[in-house]
């Protein structure tokens, strides 16, 4: 019961039920085991993520690190919470980074690109210091901390970047591309604003040069125009933005499974007319989040 609630709404879940397993189970049912469960569940984990606390932890010797490439992503995503509104959860995600060929778009020849896979996610309804101890357990189940390689990608969200140089001082840290090219491409018409092909043109080069990194011939012209908010992301980023660089090496340059992450989790906890408790959107974060990695049955045992 817990495991399809974690799934779909309740509503659908019972649905499968009478289908499929020809058993009418009501909503209230499913609510009453989710609640009694994802109170155990949550007991569990907060307890879990305690015992490998940073100020708990040791680690290995130099020399000991493991060769598998590894990566975090974080996010956010507003949940709408009874009594206070849309809160925001913070997400993250850790993987493991595997060189696949694709079809490159521009030239059509095959090129080696990294890709997330294996990834797993947690969510946190409440505040950065709330959430650090959850990416942190997560990354160090996952043996992150002593990865010989590893790499944080996200948006320009300025608490993402805060908990990467306090829990991740050694990964290599990348905005995403995607991002990055959407500040661009408002960039151009800040610049341009009654000219569309003007600005369509600055943008075309200015992406070729934020893939070289060359950040600096951004900056200078729109500092000399005299746009300091446009210029300040990339000001802000440029060490980040290192995005040729970071392919060549192997490193992801876009944050698609941390956004895949938030999606999942609001496909069931922002559904039409939804509104939790605290503690059940809490507990229930939980339980989708074990749902989406395939590891409810292990969290399950486990507690």
């Amino acid at each position: 019961m817990v495991w399809i609630s974690g799934l779909l709404p309740y509503g659908k879940a019972t649905q499968v039920f009478e289908r499929i397993g020809h058993r009418q189970v009501p909503v209230w049912s499913l609510w009453n085991q989710t609640q009694h469960h994802g109170a155990r569940l949550k007991a569990y984990v907060e307890q879990r993520n305690e015992c490998v606390g940073v100020e708990r932890v040791k680690l290995p010797p130099a020399g000991c690190d493991h060769s598998r490439r590894k990566g975090i992503s974080m996010d956010g995503g507003m949940v709408n919470i009874r009594e206070e509104g849309w809160k925001e959860v913070k997400v993250g995600t850790v993987f493991d980074v595997d060189i696949h060929l694709e079809r490159d778009q521009e030239t059509h020849d095959l090129v080696e690109r990294p890709h997330g896979v294996n990834m797993e996610y947690t969510a946190v309804l409440g505040s950065v210091d709330e959430f650090a101890p959850s990416i942190w357990a997560l990354a160090w189940r996952h043996s992150i901390p002593i990865a010989t390689d590893s790499s944080v990608v996200a948006d320009g969200a300025e608490w993402i970047w805060n908990l990467a140089d306090d829990l991740f001082p050694d990964s290599v840290q990348v905005v995403d591309w995607y991002h990055a090219c959407e500040h661009l491409a408002e960039a151009s018409h800040v610049l341009y604003p009654n000219d569309d092909a003007a600005a369509k043109r600055w943008f075309r080069r200015g992406c070729t040069r934020l893939y070289r990194g060359e950040i600096h011939k951004i900056t200078q012209r729109l500092d000399k125009a005299g746009h300091a908010d446009q210029s300040h992301y990339f000001h802000t980023h440029k060490r980040r933005m290192q995005y040729q660089t970071c392919l060549e090496e192997g490193y992801p340059i876009g944050s698609g499974t941390v956004e895949s992450g938030v999606k999942q989790f609001k496909e069931r906890l922002t559904g039409a007319g939804m509104r939790w408790s605290r503690r059940s959107a809490e507990e229930m974060l939980i339980i989708r989040g074990a749902v989406m990695a395939q590891r409810f049955d292990a969290l399950w045992d486990a507690a």
